[in-house]
Protein backbone atom coordinates (compact mmCIF):
# COMPACT_ATOMS: atom_id res chain seq x y z
CA UNK A 1 0.00 0.00 0.00
CA UNK A 2 2.85 2.36 0.87
CA UNK A 3 4.54 1.64 -2.48
CA UNK A 4 1.31 2.38 -4.33
CA UNK A 5 0.84 5.66 -2.43
CA UNK A 6 4.45 6.67 -3.06
CA UNK A 7 4.20 5.84 -6.78
CA UNK A 8 0.94 7.73 -7.08
CA UNK A 9 2.55 10.77 -5.40
CA UNK A 10 5.43 10.70 -7.88
CA UNK A 11 3.01 10.45 -10.81
CA UNK A 12 0.96 13.41 -9.54
CA UNK A 13 4.13 15.47 -8.96
CA UNK A 14 5.37 14.59 -12.45
CA UNK A 15 2.05 15.70 -14.00
CA UNK A 16 2.06 18.97 -12.03
CA UNK A 17 5.70 19.61 -13.01
CA UNK A 18 4.90 18.98 -16.67
CA UNK A 19 1.91 21.34 -16.59
CA UNK A 20 4.05 24.02 -14.88
CA UNK A 21 7.08 23.70 -17.17
CA UNK A 22 5.30 23.17 -20.50
CA UNK A 23 4.45 26.89 -21.06
CA UNK A 24 8.10 27.78 -20.39
CA UNK A 25 9.24 25.15 -22.89
CA UNK A 26 6.79 26.50 -25.47
CA UNK A 27 8.10 30.03 -24.91
CA UNK A 28 11.66 28.80 -25.60
CA UNK A 29 10.53 26.86 -28.68
CA UNK A 30 8.40 29.64 -30.18
CA UNK A 31 11.23 32.16 -29.68
CA UNK A 32 13.14 30.24 -32.37
CA UNK A 33 10.47 30.84 -35.04
CA UNK A 34 9.35 33.71 -37.26
CA UNK A 35 6.08 35.33 -36.25
CA UNK A 36 4.32 33.94 -39.33
CA UNK A 37 5.51 30.41 -38.59
CA UNK A 38 4.21 30.50 -35.02
CA UNK A 39 0.61 30.76 -36.27
CA UNK A 40 0.93 28.13 -38.99
CA UNK A 41 1.12 25.22 -36.56
CA UNK A 42 1.97 24.46 -32.94
CA UNK A 43 5.80 24.45 -32.85
CA UNK A 44 6.95 21.66 -30.53
CA UNK A 45 10.55 21.50 -31.80
CA UNK A 46 13.07 24.39 -32.00
CA UNK A 47 13.77 26.10 -35.31
CA UNK A 48 16.77 28.07 -36.63
CA UNK A 49 15.43 31.65 -36.36
CA UNK A 50 16.44 32.31 -32.75
CA UNK A 51 19.58 34.25 -33.68
CA UNK A 52 17.62 36.68 -35.85
CA UNK A 53 15.00 37.19 -33.14
CA UNK A 54 17.75 37.94 -30.62
CA UNK A 55 19.35 40.34 -33.12
CA UNK A 56 16.01 42.17 -33.45
CA UNK A 57 15.82 42.48 -29.67
CA UNK A 58 19.35 43.89 -29.33
CA UNK A 59 18.87 46.32 -32.23
CA UNK A 60 16.44 48.22 -30.00
CA UNK A 61 17.29 49.69 -26.58
CA UNK A 62 17.12 46.30 -24.87
CA UNK A 63 20.28 46.67 -22.77
CA UNK A 64 19.21 50.07 -21.45
CA UNK A 65 15.74 48.72 -20.60
CA UNK A 66 17.37 45.72 -18.93
CA UNK A 67 19.60 48.03 -16.90
CA UNK A 68 16.63 50.21 -15.92
CA UNK A 69 14.65 47.21 -14.70
CA UNK A 70 17.66 45.84 -12.83
CA UNK A 71 18.31 49.19 -11.10
CA UNK A 72 14.64 49.66 -10.17
CA UNK A 73 14.25 46.11 -8.87
CA UNK A 74 17.48 46.03 -6.82
CA UNK A 75 16.91 49.44 -5.17
CA UNK A 76 13.21 48.72 -4.55
CA UNK A 77 14.04 45.33 -3.05
CA UNK A 78 16.79 46.65 -0.76
CA UNK A 79 14.81 49.60 0.60
CA UNK A 80 11.50 47.71 0.91
CA UNK A 81 13.09 44.82 2.81
CA UNK A 82 15.03 47.13 5.14
CA UNK A 83 12.00 49.31 5.94
CA UNK A 84 9.72 46.28 6.34
CA UNK A 85 12.19 44.57 8.69
CA UNK A 86 12.46 47.74 10.79
CA UNK A 87 8.66 47.98 10.97
CA UNK A 88 8.47 44.34 12.06
CA UNK A 89 11.12 44.88 14.73
CA UNK A 90 9.43 48.05 16.02
CA UNK A 91 6.05 46.31 16.24
CA UNK A 92 7.66 43.49 18.26
CA UNK A 93 9.76 45.39 20.80
CA UNK A 94 7.90 48.67 21.33
CA UNK A 95 4.55 49.33 22.94
CA UNK A 96 3.01 52.57 21.75
CA UNK A 97 -0.36 54.21 21.34
CA UNK A 98 -2.46 53.11 18.34
CA UNK A 99 -0.22 50.08 17.74
CA UNK A 100 -3.21 47.88 16.96
CA UNK A 101 -4.71 50.60 14.73
CA UNK A 102 -1.42 50.81 12.81
CA UNK A 103 -1.46 47.03 12.29
CA UNK A 104 -5.03 47.22 11.01
CA UNK A 105 -4.04 50.07 8.67
CA UNK A 106 -1.15 48.00 7.26
CA UNK A 107 -3.54 45.13 6.60
CA UNK A 108 -6.03 47.54 5.01
CA UNK A 109 -3.43 48.81 2.52
CA UNK A 110 -2.98 45.23 1.30
CA UNK A 111 -6.65 45.14 0.27
CA UNK A 112 -6.47 48.27 -1.91
CA UNK A 113 -5.50 47.55 -5.55
CA UNK A 114 -2.70 49.62 -7.07
CA UNK A 115 -5.04 50.78 -9.84
CA UNK A 116 -7.19 52.72 -7.36
CA UNK A 117 -4.34 54.90 -6.11
CA UNK A 118 -2.49 55.36 -9.38
CA UNK A 119 -4.06 58.75 -10.20
CA UNK A 120 -3.26 60.18 -6.76
CA UNK A 121 0.26 58.76 -6.99
CA UNK A 122 0.72 60.37 -10.41
CA UNK A 123 -0.35 63.77 -9.05
CA UNK A 124 2.05 63.32 -6.11
CA UNK A 125 4.98 62.52 -8.43
CA UNK A 126 4.17 65.56 -10.61
CA UNK A 127 4.10 67.78 -7.53
CA UNK A 128 7.53 66.47 -6.52
CA UNK A 129 8.79 66.94 -10.12
CA UNK A 130 9.78 63.28 -10.37
CA UNK A 131 7.93 62.43 -13.58
CA UNK A 132 10.31 61.66 -16.42
CA UNK A 133 12.62 59.75 -14.05
CA UNK A 134 12.86 56.20 -12.71
CA UNK A 135 11.92 57.26 -9.17
CA UNK A 136 8.14 56.80 -9.45
CA UNK A 137 8.77 53.09 -10.12
CA UNK A 138 11.08 52.87 -7.07
CA UNK A 139 9.33 55.02 -4.45
CA UNK A 140 6.22 52.88 -4.81
CA UNK A 141 8.01 50.08 -2.92
CA UNK A 142 9.45 52.19 -0.09
CA UNK A 143 6.37 51.62 2.07
CA UNK A 144 4.85 48.29 1.11
CA UNK A 145 1.94 46.89 3.13
CA UNK A 146 2.65 43.27 2.31
CA UNK A 147 6.35 43.62 3.14
CA UNK A 148 5.58 45.17 6.53
CA UNK A 149 2.92 42.54 7.32
CA UNK A 150 5.24 39.70 6.24
CA UNK A 151 8.11 40.86 8.46
CA UNK A 152 5.81 41.57 11.43
CA UNK A 153 4.50 38.02 11.26
CA UNK A 154 7.91 36.48 10.66
CA UNK A 155 9.75 38.38 13.42
CA UNK A 156 6.90 37.82 15.86
CA UNK A 157 7.20 34.07 15.33
CA UNK A 158 10.96 33.61 15.04
CA UNK A 159 12.54 36.23 17.31
CA UNK A 160 12.23 35.68 21.10
CA UNK A 161 11.81 38.94 22.99
CA UNK A 162 14.17 37.62 25.68
CA UNK A 163 17.15 37.93 23.28
CA UNK A 164 16.42 41.61 22.71
CA UNK A 165 16.02 42.25 26.45
CA UNK A 166 19.29 40.44 27.24
CA UNK A 167 21.14 42.51 24.62
CA UNK A 168 19.73 45.72 26.11
CA UNK A 169 20.89 44.69 29.59
CA UNK A 170 24.39 44.14 28.14
CA UNK A 171 24.31 47.72 26.85
CA UNK A 172 23.71 47.10 23.14
CA UNK A 173 22.03 49.90 21.20
CA UNK A 174 18.93 49.44 19.08
CA UNK A 175 20.81 49.52 15.75
CA UNK A 176 23.34 46.96 17.01
CA UNK A 177 20.53 44.70 18.22
CA UNK A 178 18.66 45.05 14.93
CA UNK A 179 21.57 44.49 12.54
CA UNK A 180 23.69 42.24 14.75
CA UNK A 181 21.06 39.96 16.29
CA UNK A 182 17.63 40.34 14.72
CA UNK A 183 18.65 40.47 11.05
CA UNK A 184 20.64 37.19 11.09
CA UNK A 185 17.77 35.43 12.90
CA UNK A 186 15.21 36.47 10.29
CA UNK A 187 17.41 35.69 7.26
CA UNK A 188 14.95 33.20 5.66
CA UNK A 189 12.11 35.73 5.89
CA UNK A 190 14.32 38.50 4.52
CA UNK A 191 15.49 36.41 1.55
CA UNK A 192 11.93 35.31 0.79
CA UNK A 193 10.74 38.92 0.78
CA UNK A 194 13.75 39.88 -1.38
CA UNK A 195 12.73 37.34 -4.01
CA UNK A 196 9.08 38.41 -3.98
CA UNK A 197 9.75 42.16 -4.17
CA UNK A 198 12.36 41.71 -6.93
CA UNK A 199 9.92 39.54 -8.89
CA UNK A 200 7.01 41.99 -8.53
CA UNK A 201 9.14 45.03 -9.32
CA UNK A 202 10.79 43.33 -12.32
CA UNK A 203 7.42 42.31 -13.76
CA UNK A 204 5.62 45.57 -12.96
CA UNK A 205 3.76 46.89 -15.99
CA UNK A 206 1.06 49.35 -14.95
CA UNK A 207 3.22 51.93 -13.13
CA UNK A 208 5.92 52.11 -15.85
CA UNK A 209 3.16 52.29 -18.47
CA UNK A 210 1.75 55.39 -16.74
CA UNK A 211 5.04 57.16 -15.98
CA UNK A 212 7.42 56.21 -18.79
CA UNK A 213 7.27 58.90 -21.47
CA UNK A 214 10.75 58.43 -22.86
CA UNK A 215 12.32 55.42 -24.56
CA UNK A 216 15.42 55.78 -22.39
CA UNK A 217 13.27 55.04 -19.29
CA UNK A 218 11.75 51.83 -20.65
CA UNK A 219 11.62 48.82 -18.37
CA UNK A 220 11.62 45.25 -19.67
CA UNK A 221 7.78 44.85 -19.82
CA UNK A 222 7.39 48.19 -21.66
CA UNK A 223 10.28 47.34 -23.99
CA UNK A 224 8.76 43.98 -24.94
CA UNK A 225 5.46 45.71 -25.69
CA UNK A 226 7.32 48.26 -27.83
CA UNK A 227 8.47 45.49 -30.20
CA UNK A 228 5.03 45.80 -31.75
CA UNK A 229 4.22 48.68 -34.11
CA UNK A 230 1.10 49.89 -35.88
CA UNK A 231 1.47 47.35 -38.69
CA UNK A 232 3.08 44.24 -37.22
CA UNK A 233 3.72 42.56 -33.87
CA UNK A 234 6.97 40.59 -33.84
CA UNK A 235 5.93 37.76 -31.53
CA UNK A 236 9.14 35.83 -32.14
CA UNK A 237 11.24 38.79 -30.93
CA UNK A 238 8.88 39.42 -28.02
CA UNK A 239 9.21 35.80 -26.86
CA UNK A 240 13.01 36.04 -27.19
CA UNK A 241 12.93 39.19 -25.05
CA UNK A 242 10.74 37.41 -22.49
CA UNK A 243 13.19 34.53 -22.42
CA UNK A 244 16.09 36.88 -21.67
CA UNK A 245 13.96 38.68 -19.06
CA UNK A 246 13.48 35.47 -17.06
CA UNK A 247 17.23 34.95 -16.54
CA UNK A 248 17.63 37.16 -13.41
CA UNK A 249 14.51 35.60 -11.87
CA UNK A 250 15.79 32.07 -12.49
CA UNK A 251 19.22 32.92 -11.04
CA UNK A 252 17.67 34.46 -7.92
CA UNK A 253 15.33 31.53 -7.37
CA UNK A 254 18.07 28.92 -7.92
CA UNK A 255 20.43 30.70 -5.50
CA UNK A 256 17.78 31.37 -2.87
CA UNK A 257 15.32 28.49 -3.29
CA UNK A 258 16.18 26.84 0.05
CA UNK A 259 15.76 30.07 1.99
CA UNK A 260 12.63 30.88 -0.03
CA UNK A 261 10.95 27.58 0.88
CA UNK A 262 12.13 27.87 4.49
CA UNK A 263 10.78 31.41 4.71
CA UNK A 264 7.40 30.46 3.25
CA UNK A 265 7.13 27.46 5.59
CA UNK A 266 8.10 29.46 8.67
CA UNK A 267 5.72 32.26 7.71
CA UNK A 268 2.88 29.78 7.23
CA UNK A 269 3.51 28.04 10.55
CA UNK A 270 4.04 31.13 12.64
CA UNK A 271 1.68 33.50 10.86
Amino acid sequence: MKKLTSSLSYVILAIISFISLFPFYMMITMSTYKTEQIFQSMPFLPSDYFGKNIATVFQSNFLQSYGNSLFISVVSMAVCVLVSAMVGYAMLVYDFKFKKALMNFIMLTMMVPTQIGIIGYMIEMRTLHLTGTLWPMILLWFANGFGAFWMIQFINGSMPMEIVESARIDGAGELKIFFGMVFPCIRPGVLTLCLLIFLWSWNSYLVPLVFVNNESLNTIPIFIKSLANAYRTDYGAQLSGLLLATIPLLIMFICGSKSFIKGLTAGAVKG
